[in-house]
């Protein structure tokens, strides 16, 4: 692993946490010697972006709770990670607010009854926005990587909707799969 490149794997954000225990971005930052912390900048119903609203089996423009977050490691921001959820699930619970979720909001999820059961990832390369540069701090040349996956429960029901955008010169991402 070069200086300063990360490498993340996705399955300790989806397995549900114990109340009480550190969220996963901070103990996966901790494994490897940094601090890792998050800012919500946004929560509440929006109208579903196109993408979203194929993911989640709904009509564009329809309502979708979100919560937009600044992922930090070692105070540079590091990521941009903003989560989708379908309003019936949603809405009135406190992943529509911007106060931390004990346990994370995949435990949230878990206690309202739903678990996720199947996750699918697209993983793209592109040029940021100008919006997404600044909230970065990336350079005028610079690629991102945006990582969208969509969490599906027992039922082939999609839950949520994680849109990453993160510096593509500091990322690798890690993709481990069981076969059988």
């Amino acid at each position: 692993m070069s200086t300063g490149e990360w490498v993340s794997t996705s399955m300790p954000y989806l397995t549900p946490r114990e109340k009480g225990q550190p969220d996963a971005w901070g103990v996966e930052a901790a494994a490897r010697g940094g601090r890792g912390r998050q800012r919500i900048v946004h929560a509440g119903e929006v109208a579903a972006p196109a993408e979203v609203a194929e993911f989640l089996g709904i009509a564009e423009g329809e309502d979708v709770v979100v919560r937009r977050r600044v992922m930090y490691l070692d105070d540079v921001p590091c990521e941009l990670t903003d989560t989708y959820y379908p309003v019936d699930i949603a809405r009135g619970t406190r992943l529509a607010g911007t106060a931390k979720i004990p346990g994370g909001a995949v435990s949230l999820l878990a206690e309202l009854g739903h678990t996720g059961a199947r996750v699918r990832e697209d993983v793209i390369a592109r040029m940021p926005s100008d919006e997404e540069r600044d909230a970065l701090g990336a350079g005028t040349d610079e690629p991102v990587l945006q990582l969208t996956r969509v969490t599906l429960d027992g039922h082939d029901r999609p839950i949520q909707v994680d849109r990453m955008v993160m510096p593509g010169h500091l990322q690798r991402l890690r993709y481990e799969i069981r076969i059988g």
